[in-house]
């Protein structure tokens, strides 16, 4: 865009402002709101001034930004959340990604220190979801003596990780073996 163009394009614009408020007005029907619709669409029009083409029409120009800008707005706003107190937010915390890939190292260190058949036990049980029955099955031994390593495996993996049966943090209720045992 020449000189001369740059200018007269910042003239038109100047001229359209009354009618941008009065169009972002009808669609906002609030002052404040509608007065940074056409703040927005100004900064993206002045942003996206090559993109113009002299000789067509600015007015239309204008108006498509402010109307596509206050649509997505909108959009935005139905997927929005309002929690000026922030108790929504304290509800959604999540733990840094860290902390779980170190839980998750030290997991493996202690599984690792394990007895092979404490190992096999709590992966057919615990995370294969193999019920008590079958893992004696596939180990070849009583349903019992499944319960058993379980049980004591399940303890020695929280010694190692230095959890007290109240701390639910590998073992939240006991559900990694309970919920399979029970299948």
């Amino acid at each position: 865009m020449t000189a001369a163009n740059h200018s007269s394009f910042k003239a038109e614009l100047i001229e359209l402002l009354p009618s941008l408020r009065a169009f972002a007005r009808s669609l906002a029907h609030n002052p404040a709101q509608a007065d940074d619709l056409v703040q927005d669409t100004l900064v993206k029009a002045l942003a996206n001034v090559d993109r113009f083409e002299p000789g067509t029409n600015l007015r239309a120009w204008l108006f498509t930004i402010l109307r596509n800008h206050y649509y997505s707005q909108l959009r935005k706003a139905k997927r929005e959340v309002e929690d000026t107190e922030g108790k929504m937010a304290a509800r959604l915390a999540v733990r840094p990604e860290q902390d779980g890939s170190v839980d998750l190292e030290d997991f493996k260190v202690a599984f690792a220190q394990l007895q092979p058949d404490h190992r096999e036990v709590l992966t057919l049980v615990g995370a294969s979801g193999c019920s008590y029955e079958e893992a004696a099955e596939i180990c070849g031994c009583a349903v019992g003596t499944i319960k058993s390593r379980v049980n004591r495996a399940r303890r020695k993996l929280s010694e190692l990780l230095g959890l007290d049966e109240e701390d639910q943090g590998v073992f939240p209720d006991q559900r990694l073996v309970q919920d399979t045992a029970s299948a």
